[in-house]
């Protein structure tokens, strides 16, 4: 194990997109158990932070490749694409518009029953938006396309978040 070495490459994964969260869960659990500090007790303070340091690397990792956005992002950077979402924000008219409506609908939304028809439709964009992700990287290997779609999802999370806030207030 190198700490430097890509979170894929540490847990012992194929790097895609797709997989299997009950092999990265028990990969995680026996990188925990490599690298516990408690394990180095005995070893004396700077071994105990050595172990600190890959534990902190092992955590953080999992939650890149547990997170299916951060995943994606993560494998665009190692392709050599970055996906900054701050200074590529524009979008195509077609997204742009689909999310103008979510807002109104939002704004407009009187009942609980509307907004978790459009939490709903919004998980679905999500899950579309995964399923198409998995293909263009993974399939296709076009990054730079997995790029856009990315950057339209992380519009979706935040507004989902918009939903969820909106949720919880309707329902105190």
């Amino acid at each position: 194990m190198h700490i430097d070495s890509d979170d894929f490459a540490l847990f012992g994964l194929p790097r895609r997109f797709s997989l299997d969260r009950h092999e990265l869960d028990a990969r995680r659990r026996s990188l925990q158990a490599e690298v516990h500090p408690d394990r180095f007790a005995a070893a004396g303070g700077s071994s105990q932070r050595v172990a600190m340091q890959w534990a902190v690397r092992v955590n953080e990792a999992y939650e890149r490749l547990g997170n299916p956005l951060r995943r994606a992002a993560y494998l665009c950077e190692l392709a050599g694409t970055a996906i900054d979402g701050e200074s590529h924000s524009a979008m195509p008219v077609e997204f742009l518009s689909r999310h103008m409506a979510w807002r109104e609908a939002l704004d407009e939304a009187q009942s609980l029953e509307r907004i978790e028809a459009l939490a709903a439709e919004l998980e679905a964009e999500r899950r579309a938006g995964f399923h198409l992700l998995e293909r263009t990287l993974d399939d296709e290997n076009d990054v730079e396309a997995a790029a856009a779609r990315i950057r339209e999802l992380m519009f979706v999370e935040r507004f989902a978040a918009d939903v969820d806030e909106r949720l919880a207030a309707v329902e105190r």
